[in-house]
């Protein structure tokens, strides 16, 4: 009977330590970001006084403007995200413009924090994603004004303008902080540089491929 009630009781204290450590709606109204907080250790950013907060901190404009794509990729992104509208901040939620010149690409990256759903506005896109190993299948699919397409979170994709002009998308992503890692930067570009030998090794080249692709990031 004494190990019963000792299982009983402890199964009871690990179920409240799950309940009152995961809390899936908001606690509050909001969380405007406080950016001058000296609050470092919390994931995401703290809380400004609500008493505080202003029409402003949940605004944002200038997404009309178009990006500019004169870059060697010929895509540029204008973000939406907590760092534009603090009032984000634990909502789940952002936005991002894309500009794509004829040809222009988004090079295949990952947004370890988010699903992204995308929307073209204007022109054609090429737009894939890869699945994890071992499979690394290619899904990819040709999209033209008003279609939508999902990137699921932490998964490799890319976007290319396939059309006879300047290409336009919009995209919602499941994070006020989706994050970024496009591939190339990442591994040609790392501070400090990730070994020759090893980059060699992984992609089989000669290390003077090597030494030229970290040359260009």
């Amino acid at each position: 009977m004494a190990n019963q009630i000792l299982l009983l009781t402890t199964f009871l204290a690990m179920t409240c330590a799950l309940v009152i450590a995961f809390e899936p709606s908001p606690l509050q109204d909001f969380c405007v970001a406080d950016t001058t907080s000296s609050v470092t250790r919390v994931n995401g950013l703290p809380c400004l006084d609500s008493k505080l907060a202003q029409a402003d901190h949940f605004f944002f404009s200038g997404l009309h403007i178009p990006g500019n794509t004169s870059n060697p990729v010929g895509g540029k992104v204008t973000p939406v995200n907590v760092v534009q509208i603090p009032g984000l901040n634990t909502l789940g939620i952002s936005l991002a413009r894309i500009d794509y010149a004829q040809w222009g690409v988004i090079p295949p990256h990952t947004h370890p924090r988010a699903t992204e759903i995308l929307t073209v506005l204007e022109g054609s896109l090429y737009v894939g994603f890869v699945t994890s190993n071992p499979d690394n299948k290619l899904i990819s699919k040709v999209l033209y004004k008003g279609d939508v397409f999902v990137f699921p979170v932490g998964l490799v994709h890319f976007q290319q303008n396939v059309g006879k002009g300047h290409a336009v998308s919009l995209s919602s992503l499941s994070s006020q902080n989706p994050g970024v890692n496009t591939i190339a930067n990442a591994v040609f570009g790392a501070n400090p540089s990730i070994s020759d030998d090893i980059l060699a090794k992984s992609f089989q080249v000669d290390k003077t491929v090597i030494s030229s692709l970290q040359a260009k990031f």
